[in-house]
């Protein structure tokens, strides 16, 4: 029994000397936000959280020769990433939310920025550069929306163009993935489903010649069928306090086009792009664009742009 308790302590002790040992190794986590793996063998689990808030300001006195309007904007972002590797099988959950508004003087606020977004994916490696997954995606937005016209008599008229799941758009893929480095992959689907939801159908009926984002007049979802998705994602540090960010989305569907009643092809495209600059510790300098092409939403190709300064907590 003596013998036996012995053994059990010798092994005890050389299991907490050994867990001792490999934790207390450094690990590079420099570019974690999309890192696959951890400068360690075996499995890996990866964790991010950063939330933070951004204030723009001006004013200008009532004799400023060149003209201009006082302003305030505050937008808010949250921002969750989980990343977990068990031998061949790999999960990965990222949680997207930013939220601004803005006020001009002599007019209301309006929100600048809006954006929810979750990803989830699974993966299952075939080497170590290549892998199936299955994804889920969505996207959509936390407040309503409006477009602002200004009528005969130079009155403002907002009507609503958006809202909370109005619209929202749900996407499931199987794929392949290429991912050669750890700060870049590309997601290649040739099944896909997507679904887009319009749950307030007061869009159309205050704005009857909107396109309704292709869901049908009367109805809440579209469903399509997806040919080819591709999706091309890049997270990098290009240099200290110097990161840059994009996600590039191509969908392609073969569906009805509805004012010549024929089926065709049909290819969405959308880019999120930001540059973040670290000033200070808990200070940086956001430049973001997004450029939509969506013909269910508009004939042309939408782009919008923002530059701010301000505060940003993250931990791992």
């Amino acid at each position: 029994m003596n013998t036996l308790i012995g053994r059990g302590f010798i092994i005890t002790t050389a299991f907490l000397l050994l867990a001792h040992y490999s934790f207390s190794q450094k690990v590079d986590l420099s570019n974690s936000l999309n890192a696959s793996k951890l400068k360690l063998p075996g499995d890996t689990l990866i964790k991010k959280t950063e939330f933070g808030a951004n204030l723009n300001q001006g004013s200008f006195s009532s004799n400023w020769s060149g003209g201009g309007v006082n302003s305030v904007a505050l937008g808010l972002f949250f921002n969750v990433l989980r990343e977990k590797k068990k031998g061949v099988h790999a999960w990965r959950n990222d949680f997207q939310s930013q939220y601004g508004v803005v006020r001009n003087q002599g007019q209301q606020s309006r929100k600048n920025v809006d954006r929810i977004f979750f990803d989830s994916k699974y993966n299952r490696e075939l080497n170590s550069k290549w892998s199936l997954f299955a994804n889920f995606n969505f996207l959509s937005q936390f407040a309503p929306g409006y477009n602002y016209i200004t009528d005969s008599t130079d009155n403002i008229i907002k009507k609503k163009s958006s809202g909370l799941f109005a619209p929202a758009y749900l996407t499931e893929a199987i794929g392949i993935e290429y991912k050669p480095v750890p700060y870049f992959f590309i997601d290649f689907a040739p099944a896909a489903l997507r679904q887009t939801i319009v749950v307030d159908r007061s869009l159309y009926v205050n704005t009857p010649d909107q396109k309704n984002y292709g869901v049908t007049i009367g109805k809440r979802v579209r469903n399509e069928v997806g040919i080819v998705q591709l999706v091309a994602n890049f997270d990098k540090d290009l240099a200290k306090n110097l990161n840059f960010k994009f996600r590039y989305l191509l969908y392609t569907s073969y569906s009805e086009n509805k004012n010549i009643m024929k089926k065709e092809f049909n290819s969405d495209h959308r880019l999120d792009a930001m540059v973040t600059a670290k000033i200070a510790k808990y200070f940086n300098v956001n430049l973001g664009a997004i450029v939509v092409y969506d013909k269910d939403q508009a004939s042309k190709v939408q782009f919008a742009q923002g530059l701010s300064v301000g505060f940003l907590y993250s931990f791992h």
